[in-house]
């Protein structure tokens, strides 16, 4: 592959994105590609410290600042991970990006979407997904899900996750030919084949 791809994995906190990334990467490798894997927030190095913050401070944080902490962070893993790896031919797997923000900080705390959109360009410097994964499940299923042990954004109330999966659908209907999604209340091995069938359409 001369150019790499850029594939993103979305949906509520315990929706199995993350499990479904792993299945990809496994798969891939066995064909022969080159995969890197990472996340938002959270890639390595300082993404990981801006992971702490946002996931575990126990402060308050106002809703602006909160988004500025996902840009900064979306920011730095476009530049040191995303680009060169996908210049460099590889097949980069993404849990959580622009479309998060969208999501919980839009459609979740009501944020401006218009201005959310603006700052995710800047963020991302032209780099969009080629492709994008949305696990859609119910919110009291992802919930319970999740378990007793919450971070500080799935402790944010089932109203709020539910607006985050509609968010979720909405941005899907904005833009089905990047976005694809897939009933997360499947089988583990269910949800896998169809994420196989709807790369092999797209790309092999």
């Amino acid at each position: 592959m001369e150019k790499g791809l850029f594939i993103t994995f979305e949906g509520a906190d315990g929706c199995g994105k993350t499990t479904q990334m792993k299945l990809l990467a496994e798969y891939l490798q066995k064909q022969g590609h080159d995969i890197v894997l990472t996340r938002e927030p959270g890639g390595k190095g300082l993404g990981e410290k801006v992971r702490e913050i946002l996931l575990n401070y126990d402060g308050e944080v106002s809703d602006r600042c909160e988004s500025f902490l996902f840009l900064a962070d979306r920011a730095q893993n476009i530049d040191i991970i995303v680009n060169p790896a996908v210049e460099a031919g590889k097949i980069v797997l993404c849990d959580r990006h622009t479309d998060s923000t969208v999501a919980y900080q839009g459609y979740g705390r009501g944020l401006d979407l218009d201005r959310i959109n603006l700052l995710n360009n800047i963020a991302v410097n032209g780099r969009k997904p080629d492709l994008t994964f949305v696990f859609d499940i119910d919110t009291e299923t992802s919930m319970k899900r999740v378990g007793k042990e919450k971070d500080r954004m799935e402790n944010a109330g089932i109203e709020f996750h539910n607006r985050v999966r509609e968010g979720y659908l909405k941005i899907a209907q904005q833009e089905p030919e990047r976005i694809k999604v897939i009933d997360a209340s499947k089988s583990i091995e269910e949800i896998h084949k169809e994420v196989l069938n709807k790369i092999a359409k797209k790309f092999f």
